[in-house]
């Protein structure tokens, strides 16, 4: 397995939130059925959605939990030369209370408005457990891959992730707006920090997510600390 592949592969999920989920077709059965969902990532490293009870692939997904979501890279213009990542998975609905309570904190930074039609409408959450990926970086550079989902030690550890948000956006709303200036992204509106993991960070731009790497892998609070300091003296 290519470490460099593994690693690209990642990033590339970490960098966009959305993709094609696709199922097996209840109503048309043999046929698979596609539809577009957001998603983040759950302390695992494995995609978190959320989608009504009501929708075909709901439905689907109850039938026949196995399912792919296909993720693009996004802004280039030669879709063949793009890279893109295919996660086989096997779907499941999380039906503890805690667990669905710290899938929403972590969705609700992501995705705002979710809450509203969360909380009115019959929504759930549902993750995404990794069976086998598949990565196309370009052409040529095509691979199949076993284990690319990265635990969060943020999450997992007592959610320090959640204090290193606040932190971040209550006292440092100067340092984010340079990481956007540096990056070349929107200025307006204002960035929020909305995720950590040990390789970089989500901001959220309005309704959009970025994602800004750091120089470094880090796998405690300090080294977080370091690295975002490092970052805003560039």
């Amino acid at each position: 397995m290519s470490t460099e592949a593994v690693k690209h592969a990642r990033q590339l999920l970490l960098k966009e939130y959305r993709g094609v989920l696709s199922t097996h077709s209840a109503a048309m059965p043999g046929f698979p059925f596609g539809s577009s969902v957001p998603y983040c990532l759950t302390e695992n490293g494995w995609p978190l959605i959320l989608i009504s009870r009501i929708a075909q692939h709901t439905k689907n997904l109850k039938a026949d939990p196995r399912c792919s979501l296909l993720v693009a890279e996004r802004g280039v213009e030669d879709v063949q030369a793009n890279g893109r990542l295919t996660v086989l998975a096997e779907a499941r609905q999380l039906d503890d209370a805690s667990a669905i309570d710290a899938a929403a904190a972590r969705y609700y930074r992501y995705f705002p408005e979710s809450r509203d039609y969360h909380r009115a409408h019959d929504f759930d959450f549902w993750s995404l457990q990794p069976v086998r990926w598949r990565y196309i970086g370009g052409f040529g550079a095509i691979h199949w891959l076993d284990d690319v989902a990265l635990s969060n030690p943020f999450t997992r550890a007592g959610d320090a992730e959640s204090g290193m948000l606040e932190h971040m956006n209550d006292d440092h709303a100067a340092a984010i707006a340079h990481y956007v200036e540096r990056a070349g992204l929107p200025s307006a509106p204002a960035a929020q920090m909305v995720g950590i993991d040990s390789e970089g960070f989500h901001l959220r731009i309005g309704q959009t997510i970025h994602w800004l790497a750091f120089p470094d892998t880090c796998d405690n609070p300090g080294a977080v600390r370091q690295a975002l300091v490092a970052m805003a003296r560039r």
